[in-house]
């Protein structure tokens, strides 16, 4: 008889599938759990293994595809700018929406969506009212409507950055809710600067499907924008500009914005407030079991303050 510490390999297997049927037989409960942690795991290890081997893949693109290529036809600093570009603008985002679905991000969002795909602002505030009133209450409080971003306004806003001049309508960067970019956007500089700003963007939603789908998946599903005229739900995420830096992945160029997102809230309520442009105020949750504390780099307590405008926009 063979000592228990040199027991054949094909025992143990048995061992283990005996210990496994009776599992099965005493606690089905038990063993259909035990199976799933399996699943779960082998699941989470082949995810983990897809989005290392892209990341290889776009390193080798990067460096040995698109950089050599520049580097053998151009002077240096071209070539690295070149590949600085490709890599951060083409690539890496284009990469990062893969990686997601291999994820299978599938939560109901208290944020926004960036063109790649990742976590953007926060939504943190809700208003009641019609597209004049919305353009009302914010002028009142004395912030400017942000132009449509385009390559004009985009132009504008590099030199206004580059040489620290005023652009009180500065155009933003498209975020993402409801399947679509931001319907309208007000901001307001800080110290007259370009760099540093509050603003928040607004995607409008019919009030009737927003009581019918309100805390459910169905509710963030809606492309179809209502009437400007009709008293419509503005689902809106505030948050304060405090420079210049890169995005997290992809390094692309953009705002520095502040992380305590739930400050730029009480800040933007507290200005419509004081303007007495808002009434009924309630608190909300912005979506359905969802994490209360950070949002891609944001501080956020995931709630949702909702107001009803009252300020005349005719």
């Amino acid at each position: 008889m063979l000592p228990k510490m040199h027991r054949p390999a094909h025992g143990l297997r048995l061992n283990y599938l005996t210990r496994t049927a009776r599992l099965a037989e005493v606690d089905p409960a038990r063993f259909a759990a035990y199976e799933a942690e399996i699943v779960r795991v082998l699941k989470r290890l082949l995810q983990r293994l897809l989005i290392f081997g892209l990341g290889i893949l776009c390193v080798w693109l990067i460096v040995f595809v698109v950089f050599e290529t520049a580097d053998r036809r151009l002077p240096w600093m071209l070539a690295v700018g070149i590949t600085y570009g490709i890599a951060a603008y083409i690539v890496l985002p284009r990469a990062i929406r893969v990686g997601l679905k291999i994820l299978q991000r599938k939560r109901v969002p208290s944020y926004t969506t960036t063109g790649d795909g990742l976590p953007g602002d926060p939504v943190n505030v809700a208003l009641i009212g019609t597209l004049r009133q919305l353009r009302a209450a914010f002028a009142a409080i004395g912030w400017s409507e942000a132009d449509r971003l385009s390559l004009a306004s985009s132009w504008g806003m590099i030199r206004a950055f580059v040489f620290n001049s005023p652009y009180p309508s500065a155009p933003f960067s498209t975020l993402y809710l409801f399947g679509r970019g931001q319907d309208i956007g007000f901001q307001k500089a800080i110290d007259n600067s370009p760099r540093k700003r509050h603003h928040i963007r607004f995607w409008a939603l019919s009030q009737t499907r927003a009581r019918d789908t309100w805390g459910a998946a169905d509710f963030w599903l809606n492309t179809k924008r209502p009437p400007d005229n009709e008293r419509a739900l503005w689902v809106g995420a505030g948050t304060r500009d405090t420079g210049l830096s890169l995005t997290r992945l992809t390094f692309q160029i953009t705002h520095a914005t502040d992380s305590d997102t739930n400050a730029e809230r009480d800040y933007i309520v507290g200005e419509l407030r004081k303007n007495r442009s808002i009434e009924a105020e309630q608190v909300y949750q912005a979506g359905q079991n969802l994490p209360t504390e950070r949002v891609n780099h944001y501080i956020t307590d995931g709630e949702v303050m909702l107001a009803r405008l009252v300020v005349n926009g005719d």
